[in-house]
């Protein structure tokens, strides 16, 4: 009787929770193995996690990508009350700051900041109306945010048009030189591994690290389908992009799943453009296949289950 009472209660409880949002005992989304209420829901951690705080966003895939996986890359945001002041957003900004006025009163907002409040788009939709009032330095949050709007609220919504660089030289694109900012750049170059954006599909970036050629491209379907979709193309050899390249895994990043393929050296992006759209075709052909997988495809589809790598 007990038994069966708690699970009632569990539930009713996650039926009052809000879309995209996690009961306290539920499993931690961020995949700690933690009950929510004992880590990103604990004081500090914000009062509520959104798995998918980017979801409804036209670019919301390439968004992941900018905050997770893209070192440098800058797009142009407007804002549906203040459509005439200049914002940009950017993968990184220097000491990873939130966000920026500059002299000239554009705002640049940062992606890869990790506030730990629960709901990344909060955190930028806060950061923004702060940004909106503020005098020409950097601009930030040392608590948690609140109730409030979210970036979806603030922005236009539309494709973002994407520039990826080469380096952080945007940064300092409209400063006088000095010695700290060289030193900041310097020090921030290192880090950006070549990269670039993949122009036939959405959200899948080329990059060269070391001696390695990766591609790892978000994609929107929901985690059960699309790893059944994975499956049955590796079970026929189609998850092969150009010879000798091999799919090595997938990332989980804010709701969504990143594959990610090991390329040839010399491969290069140009060569993937139109290998990618071949993939997107078969994928989507995959995707709308409803029958039962096969039981190698279920093998198949546990091998790539195991091989997923969650980016908190």
């Amino acid at each position: 009787m007990a038994k069966r009472s708690r699970a009632k209660n569990q539930s009713r409880n996650q039926s009052e929770n809000q879309a995209g949002e996690v009961g306290p005992r539920q499993p931690c989304p961020c995949g700690s193995g933690k009950r929510y209420k004992a880590c990103h829901g604990a004081p500090g951690g914000g009062d509520v996690y959104v798995k998918r705080p980017f979801e409804g966003l036209t670019s919301e895939c390439d968004l992941v990508a900018l905050r997770e996986l893209v070192p440098a890359a800058t797009a142009p945001l407007t804002l549906t009350d203040h459509p005439d002041r200049t914002v940009q957003l950017c993968t990184l900004l220097p000491g990873a700051a939130p966000a920026m006025v500059r002299d000239s009163g554009a705002i640049w907002l940062g992606l890869q900041v990790q506030h730990a409040f629960g709901d990344p788009a909060r955190d930028l939709g806060a950061v923004l109306l702060k940004a909106l009032d503020a005098e020409p330095g950097v601009v930030g949050l040392t608590d948690p945010p609140g109730p409030g709007p979210r970036l979806q609220d603030l922005v236009t919504d539309a494709p973002l048009a994407i520039t990826v660089h080469d380096g952080f030289e945007y940064w300092v694109a409209d400063m006088e030189e000095s010695s700290e900012l060289a030193a900041a750049l310097e020090q921030a170059e290192g880090a950006a591994a070549p990269t670039a954006r993949l122009t036939e599909v959405e959200a899948a970036y080329w990059t060269r690290m070391g001696a390695k050629e990766h591609l790892r491209w978000v994609m929107p379907e929901p985690e059960d389908r699309l790893l059944d979709a994975l499956a049955r193309l590796h079970v026929r050899g189609d998850d092969v992009l150009v010879p000798e390249s091999r799919f090595v895994g997938m990332f989980r990043a804010h709701g969504l799943l990143a594959p990610v393929w090991d390329l040839p050296v010399g491969t290069g992006p140009e060569a993937m453009e139109e290998v990618a759209a071949a993939f997107k075709t078969k994928l989507d052909a995959a995707l709308a296949d409803d029958a039962d997988l096969t039981t190698e495809e279920r093998s198949a589809r546990n091998g790539l289950a195991n091989r997923q790598v969650t980016i908190r």
